[in-house]
């Protein structure tokens, strides 16, 4: 029995526990960096010990009698699709914490952000690392209070209303899946995830596989999101403080992607094959839908949410064709999109917090000569985001679109060439709207469109963790020092607004601080490393999706 995989559940949830029985607050944060860290370190090690010679069969595993009496187990285990997830929902939590260094929560509560973060990391490994598909659930359920309270206690003004939102659309997709998880087992006669797989949907009638499927795919769908079920997630991410956002969007919406890979799929054959063309035709619905919203957003961490849906439409679209090398693209295309979506949100949220404003056109342009590491590093990830080749985000959707051009034996091809066509479309939209915004934003003359008489502060339910450098106008004759340092090493700008109205003077504006640069640079590589080096995931997630598909999927 390996004790790793037990070990990374156990101890941020004992982490969890230990900080509430302490109600730690002063050292709050550190003690989330300590536990996140060793979990980091935990799964480190699991990348490490993996034998990458096998990546297709089920390594480490525990097994142990759960509820005898109805057969139920607690059984772990990871193979080369799970991997990678593992180790991104390691890494993220980890660099959340180290964001909260400097960005404590409004109105104090920070022991209890600590203690709800730790609990959401148990059920995103839990559900990675589940084998049964009962665990799985409960897993996948563990995730939605936590994530509920994030947005509730930490988000926006508008907090309230997505959090109720986001919890009635989960719990509603949460039980569609679990009405497709019994009729696999009243049909399997097992909940074993590893047997299931290995049966390729043997024992099961074709009828109540398509049954299955339905229920499980809509569940999922949810938490994915397919357009149209995605309409809680601009509000819950536009809501959620930066820490929420980017660990809803970097893993939660992965945890849905992933029980395509490694349930509805591999589990239920038939019924993939039969619903695969709409599965493809909502993915590229979605693509289409999530681009052109984001033409239209005003307020940029809404963009990064609407540019979400259509990114994960890509991953649906990998997963309808039921080939190796779209399932690839579509577990690619996760990665890819935890990565980049992590530091868009992470640098959407230091832009709301330096101006008080997330909305593209109050920001009035010119972030490159304000803030030119933020600036740029927004710049990076605007441009991995749309798929520039060499960086992460070209390859997923790049073998998503070739899974599209030759789907499975069995599947009608035009349909899906015209999904791929439609996907192609999206990727020049997706530029599209990520060079509009950059225009906006980054480039062109600083422009000031907030009244000096009222300088820029956060919306007063919204938290304002750097307090020490309030986007506040000098007076008239006022100008800012020059060569001044912020807190933590921070590097301050200087507006220097050519024409300036009388009164409105200059504005100091803080660029990214040491611990930032902590948070964002590790994504960076990462975005960088799997660009030009894309074999370091796909060597790993080939051998695993081929055994998943088995002999009855197409070559």
């Amino acid at each position: 029995m390996s004790w790793l995989p037990i070990a990374l559940v156990a101890v941020p949830l004992l982490g969890a526990l230990a900080a509430f029985v302490r109600a730690v607050r002063d050292s709050a944060v550190a003690w989330g960096i300590a536990v996140s860290a060793a979990v980091l370190v935990l799964a480190a090690a699991l990348a490490a010990v993996f034998d990458y010679a096998r990546p297709a069969e089920m390594q480490l595993q525990t097994d142990q009698p759960w509820i005898p009496g109805l057969g139920l187990r607690f059984h772990l285990g990871v193979d080369g699709v799970s991997l990678p997830l593992v180790v991104l929902t390691a890494l993220l939590t980890f660099l959340c914490f180290v964001h909260l260094t400097g960005h404590p929560p409004e109105g104090g509560r920070t022991g209890g952000l600590v203690v709800t973060l730790l609990v959401l990391e148990v059920g995103m490994l839990g559900t990675f690392l589940a084998l049964d598909l009962l665990l799985f659930f409960v897993f996948f359920e563990v995730v939605l209070v936590p994530m509920y309270f994030v947005i509730a206690l930490w988000g926006g003004a508008g907090r309230r209303v997505a959090a109720v939102k986001f919890i009635l659309y989960t719990l509603l997709g949460s039980a569609v899946l679990l009405i497709g998880l019994l009729v696999v087992w009243t049909q399997a006669g097992t909940l074993d995830m590893v047997a299931l797989a290995d049966r390729h949907g043997s024992g099961i009638a074709r009828s109540a596989q398509i049954l299955a499927f339905l229920a499980i795919g809509l569940g999922l769908a949810v938490k994915t999101p397919m357009w149209p079920l995605h309409t809680w997630l601009p509000d819950a991410h536009t809501e959620a403080p930066t820490v929420g956002s980017v660990l809803l969007a970097g893993v939660l919406l992965k945890m849905g992607s992933y029980g395509f890979a490694r349930i509805a799929i591999p589990v239920l054959p038939e019924g993939a094959a039969a619903l695969a063309p709409w599965l493809g035709a909502f993915a590229v619905a979605g693509i289409a839908y999530g681009s052109l919203a984001c033409l239209a957003q005003r307020d940029l961490k809404r963009m990064i949410a609407y540019s979400s849906v259509g990114h994960m439409g890509f991953v649906l679209l990998g997963f309808a064709s039921l080939t190796p090398v779209g399932m690839n693209g579509a577990l690619f295309a996760n990665v890819a999109h935890g990565l980049i979506t992590g530091l868009l949100f992470f640098l959407a949220g230091a832009v709301k917090e330096r101006y008080g404003t997330a909305d593209m056109v109050r920001l009035g342009g010119g972030m490159l000569r304000r803030l030119p590491y933020v600036g740029s590093l927004l710049t990076f990830a605007c441009v991995a985001s749309l798929g520039l080749p060499g960086l992460a985000g070209f390859w997923g959707e790049m073998l998503a679109l070739l899974g599209a051009f030759r789907p499975a034996a069995g599947l009608s091809r035009p349909p899906f060439l015209v999904f791929m066509a439609v996907g192609g479309l999206g990727t020049v939209l997706t530029a599209a709207y990520f060079l509009v915004m950059l225009s906006r934003v980054t480039h062109g003359r600083a422009v000031e469109t907030v009244s000096p008489a009222a300088p820029l502060q956060p919306a007063p339910l919204e938290p304002a963790p750097l307090e020490p450098a309030p986007l506040e106008p000098a007076g008239p004759l006022e100008s800012a020092r020059p060569g001044a340092t912020g807190a933590a090493g921070a590097a301050v700008g200087v507006d220097t607004r050519d024409g300036a109205e009388p009164g409105q003077g200059r504005r100091r504006f803080r660029d990214a601080t040491t611990h930032e640069l902590a948070a964002w640079l590790p994504l960076v590589a990462l975005i960088m490393l799997f660009g030009l080096w894309p074999k370091a995931l796909l060597a790993v997630t080939t051998p695993a999706v081929q055994s998943l598909l088995g002999s009855g999927a197409a070559p």
